[in-house]
């Protein structure tokens, strides 16, 4: 009989499930790489761990008793398990437009606005980055390009692509859960849902105005030859004064 030990997570990266599997593992060993995970990755990581009995020491042995793991990609390296999971730890601003679009359906002028609100309101409550990627200064307002890239409609005019509302072809679960996998994601999520609760109303036009305001980060960013970055100094010392 072999007793298996096996650390699972979700792997947002590489769009599946994750685990390693150490087979009659002692406790020392398995102190030892659960403190490694932990501290490269966080305590606050998605990371269960499952004991299996089955009647070799085989990965098949595991999927034969139990088709939870069936698609489940083993990892054998350790190293490796852990870089999976540390990947996962910061947000793209592609991570939480999905999110925002997950819950309202919204044109990609919105869509843009809403996820820089976003940024803004949590940088100013906690005095950290929502998400790793810059934010731009366009001349519709601040651009995060990945969201761009993602979601404007290359095919036809600029006024058009703003009419057209975009939604997520999978349900909110699998976008909230790669909230909740980054670091804070709690608090990322209950930010982000406090943010689509003031603005999500907004028509995309209402929310260029906001943007648009003199003094306001965009503005005082805005480049008619470059597309400069909004610092988010200007950000914090904006938005923590505005009042809505």
């Amino acid at each position: 009989m072999t007793r298996h030990t096996i650390f699972l997570a979700s792997a947002y990266s590489v769009g599946r499930r994750i685990a390693m599997d150490f087979p009659n593992i002692k406790d020392e060993v398995y102190d030892n790489v659960y403190k490694k995970i932990v501290d490269k990755c966080g305590s606050d990581i998605n990371l269960s761990v499952h004991n299996i009995p089955t009647d070799n020491d085989s990965w098949k042995s595991v999927v034969k008793h139990d088709a939870y793991f069936k698609d489940v990609k083993l990892i054998k390296d350790l190293e490796e398990f852990i870089n999976l999971i540390y990947m996962d730890r910061d947000l793209t601003g592609l991570d939480v437009a999905k999110y925002i679009i997950s819950l309202y359906p919204c044109t990609h002028l919105k869509l843009e606005k809403l996820t820089y609100f976003c940024y803004a309101d949590y940088l100013c409550n906690t005095g950290k980055k929502l998400f790793i990627d810059k934010i731009y200064a366009y001349p519709l307002g601040p651009v995060i390009k990945s969201v761009s890239k993602s979601y404007k409609n290359k095919k036809n005019k600029q006024e058009e692509d703003n009419k057209t509302k975009y939604n997520t072809p999978v349900k909110k679960m699998p976008h909230e859960s790669r909230i909740l996998a980054s670091r804070d994601g709690i608090e990322k999520s209950m930010s982000i849902k406090k943010t689509l609760t003031k603005y999500a109303s907004y028509s995309p036009q209402e929310l260029v105005d906001l943007t648009h305001k003199e003094n306001t980060p965009w503005s005082l960013s805005l480049n008619r030859k470059y597309y400069n970055e909004i610092n988010d100094s200007l950000i914090l010392d904006y938005h923590k004064n505005e009042i809505i």
